[in-house]
């Protein structure tokens, strides 16, 4: 029987918060063309210093959107290699 594929949980942390940094960048661009949405994120992550109209502010959401992504796509990595033992 063939062995099950196994995730590199660090590989796949990296990528997964390499894609959410970018998608945070595209997110605060966009913010800053609609004042609606720059409010309500404002609103949301403002505790954080993530402020998409400012560029520390945007430079600030792409490092926690990287750190973020980074945490949940080790972690869904970690569970699958866990589920998926050889028994």
């Amino acid at each position: 029987m063939k062995d099950k594929m196994r995730l590199n949980t660090l590989k796949f942390g990296i990528s997964g918060g390499i894609v959410w940094a970018f998608v945070v960048l595209g997110v605060s661009i966009f913010a800053n063309n609609f004042p609606t949405w720059e409010m309500l994120i404002h609103e949301c992550y403002g505790f954080l210093g993530y402020n998409p109209s400012t560029f520390l502010g945007v430079v600030l959401g792409v490092v926690y959107g990287f750190i973020d992504g980074f945490v949940g796509f080790f972690v869904l990595a970690w569970i699958y290699n866990l589920l998926n033992k050889k028994d």
